[in-house]
């Protein structure tokens, strides 16, 4: 239901979703605390559903889900390795994935800095996306003309669970998959059609698992613009079996 998760195959690496820090926010102020201020002198009206107030029973985290993309002036990239030296956090917690819970030290009560905009859930951003596609096509033996598949999980599709949303194409026509007006994520799924190489953006993730040949998976680790990790120990990989970790 939130994507299907491939194995090492025979090796793999997880792609982290982009964060971003503001050069002059105030990182004194949460997004939450941000958000009650708003509320309090009535420049938004709270969330409603059912006669329940939604924002007196949640934390504004700061972060979002779906689709997201550079948020423009005055922003720069915040790499997550940056991160976890300035907090002393582990980029990845032992025995979790990259997720709301990685990083405890740089949130307050939950919510993140005014001044900082999390990774979004379920998707890539559309930085990544676009790079992760170009390294893909290079390391295809049929290039941009790599038959491949796009699985969109029933969450993302507007929980329709009674049809499986699939599409079919070329991979240099991938790109075009992220500003799919029917749907406001990068796919859960996409793989080559002879399962070369396999991608997993779980919905509730703030990363995505690509699965494939040794080369595709050192082109990722190394690349400078995407930011990629292995994890040791995979919770995704059977017991035993978890892709072997580069130096």
């Amino acid at each position: 239901m939130t994507g299907f998760m491939p194995p090492a195959m025979p090796d793999a690496a997880w792609v982290l979703n982009a964060m971003y820090e503001h050069e002059q926010g105030p990182a004194d102020m949460t997004h939450h605390e941000y958000h009650q201020a708003r509320l309090a002198d009535r420049s938004i009206e709270p969330h409603v559903v059912a006669g329940i107030n939604l924002d007196a029973e949640s934390v504004a985290t700061g972060g979002g889900l779906g689709r997201a993309e550079h948020p423009g002036p005055g922003w720069r990239r915040l790499r997550w390795a940056a991160l976890a030296r300035r907090t002393g956090d582990p980029i990845v917690p032992e025995g979790l994935l990259s997720c709301y819970r990685c990083f405890p030290s740089a949130t307050k009560d939950g919510s993140w800095p005014l001044s900082i905009i999390p990774p979004t859930e379920g998707s890539m951003d559309r930085e990544t996306w676009d790079q992760l596609i170009a390294l893909l096509i290079e390391h295809s033996p049929d290039g941009a003309d790599t038959a491949c598949f796009a699985y969109y999980n029933p969450l993302t599709a507007g929980c329709d669970f009674e049809n499986l949303h699939v599409r079919a194409g070329r991979l240099g026509d991938a790109k075009l998959l992220y500003d799919n007006p029917e749907i406001d994520f990068s796919p859960s799924n996409l793989w080559a059609a002879d399962r070369s190489w396999m991608l997993c953006t779980d919905y509730d993730l703030w990363a995505t698992k690509v699965s494939g040949p040794r080369p595709l998976i050192d082109a990722l680790l190394h690349d400078s613009e995407i930011e990629a990790i292995q994890l040791p120990n995979d919770p995704t990989e059977p017991a035993g079996q978890a892709s072997p970790s580069h130096t």
